[in-house]
């Protein structure tokens, strides 16, 4: 097999006439140019330069691997230039995972942002509810998801960058015995029948573990697979609801929603980035962007 190097030194010494014009610009010595043109010979099989005074000229064979040469350097040239914008975020792919009602409030104004910045990158955008979508970042899926994950949780592999903490209002009918009070204490749901409004995970558990707090565990009379359903569900008036205020943007007109306290649940938002893609211009640009979006 042809060695790369030394066809480009070739080129350079039928590009510029002489050994002595190439090693000048290559930076080598003239007898490191002759070693490599003999080496090169020896490799191909056939003379590839001729002396013609004090300088050289190819053979036919050497005209013919000096043309190879230039495309091969043009090659070069481009794959270089294309490791660089991979490298620098410009170009390349981004895979990206979400729950819904991250969507709307946190990934698309960042995805415009980072759309702004590398418009050559390629996001792979995939809402993952209700699975979780963590284990994708660990296992390369992924580079990087929206997760909700207790504060101090830490994963092999994998960070968490804090973005937010979604804080959950209770959801009532209107005409609840409760509705009249700007806050309530958890404790005084103890006795509710419950509408549920999380799929079993992280964001359930926040809320399991603030009623054990309060002394209770709640009585799930209605599931819901959203948050919108539960809100239908809660002014029928089958239930009351917690939902995040993240899950609150569109607001059910038979119901009240009302601040929660003693204890407050509250669910950590985050973005889960493989360790191995922290540092890359892309994934810094778009975490740059999601915390911009929380403000």
């Amino acid at each position: 097999m042809l060695d790369v190097r030394r066809l480009q030194v070739l080129r350079a010494v039928v590009t510029s006439g002489s050994v002595t014009a190439a090693a000048a610009h290559l930076g080598y010595t003239p007898s490191a140019i002759s070693q490599q043109v003999a080496a090169l010979e020896k490799q191909a099989g056939v003379a590839l330069l001729e002396r013609v005074g004090r300088g050289v000229r190819p053979t036919a064979a050497g005209r013919l691997l000096t043309e190879h040469a230039a495309a091969i350097g043009r090659q070069l040239a481009a794959a270089e230039a294309a490791l660089a914008d991979l490298r620098e975020g410009r170009t390349g792919r981004l895979a990206v995972r979400y729950f819904a009602t991250a969507g709307s409030t946190l990934v698309a104004p960042a995805l415009a942002r980072i759309r702004a910045d590398f418009p050559g990158l390629r996001v792979d955008l995939r809402m993952t509810d209700p699975d979780d979508p963590l284990p994708e970042v660990a296992r390369g899926h992924a580079d990087l998801a929206i997760v909700v994950r207790p504060r101090d949780k830490r994963h092999d592999g994998v960070r968490l960058v804090h973005l937010l903490d979604d804080a959950y209002r209770v959801v009532l009918p209107t005409g609840h015995r409760l509705a009249a009070k700007r806050a309530i204490d958890l404790a005084e749901l103890a006795g509710e029948r419950w509408v549920g409004s999380e799929s079993p995970g992280p964001c359930l558990d926040t809320v399991l573990e603030a009623c054990a707090a309060a002394g209770f565990s709640p009585d799930f009379a209605v599931e819901s697979g959203d948050y919108a359903t539960a809100q239908g569900f809660v002014a029928a008036g089958l239930g009351v609801s917690m939902i995040p205020l993240m899950g609150l943007a569109g607001r059910h007109p038979g119901t009240v929603v009302r601040r929660v306290r003693n204890p407050e649940p509250v669910r950590a938002v985050h973005a889960a980035v493989r360790d191995a893609s922290l540092g890359q211009p892309a994934v810094e640009g778009l975490l740059a962007a999601l915390r911009a979006a929380t403000m």
